[in-house]
């Protein structure tokens, strides 16, 4: 006897995945933490004007166009969470001013970065986590996947 298959749906909905990059950076690993955890490092791959203050709550501000008005120069209010030192920096990220409903709203996601030696090279692992569900969201998220990619390129070339 077969018995049928019932499917409850409780109006739980899966949580959106986390975005993973990965990239071979051609130098050591106290280099390339370096250039993520520092104001001169960031400046030579990430933005032009960095606010960085490494410690819990310190400032993660990378400033794409600091010429911008206030609130639109890039990463403002972002934050560090946390570190290790030569091996991982996680702090919060916000959304671009053409995502303004998410920008103005102060929505946030995670990004942290995971450094291994691979020989003298390093394997950057970049996760983004903290994605909701909605248009706005994909759509940053969709953002997020074109430019996570453009800066690790930027990292490996600046090496």
């Amino acid at each position: 006897m077969v018995l049928p298959m019932i499917v409850l749906n409780l109006g739980l909905s899966a949580v959106p995945p986390p975005l993973l990059l990965q990239r071979t950076v051609p130098a050591k690993v106290a280099e390339v933490y370096k250039a993520w955890t520092t104001t001169e490092g960031a400046k030579t791959f990430l933005a032009p004007e960095v606010k960085l203050e490494l410690r819990p709550q310190g400032a993660y501000e990378p400033y794409f166009v600091p010429t911008l008005p206030a609130g639109m120069r890039g990463a403002e209010g972002c934050t560090v969470v946390a570190f290790e030192p030569n091996k991982s920096l996680t702090f919060t990220w916000n959304f671009p001013p053409t995502i303004k409903k998410l920008r103005d709203a102060g929505a946030r996601t995670f990004v942290k970065v995971e450094l291994a030696a691979e020989g003298a090279q390093t394997k950057v692992k970049l996760t983004q986590t903290g994605w909701e569900e909605g248009a706005d969201w994909e759509q940053g998220r969709a953002y997020f996947e074109r430019a996570w990619g453009f800066v690790l390129a930027r990292l490996e070339r600046r090496f």
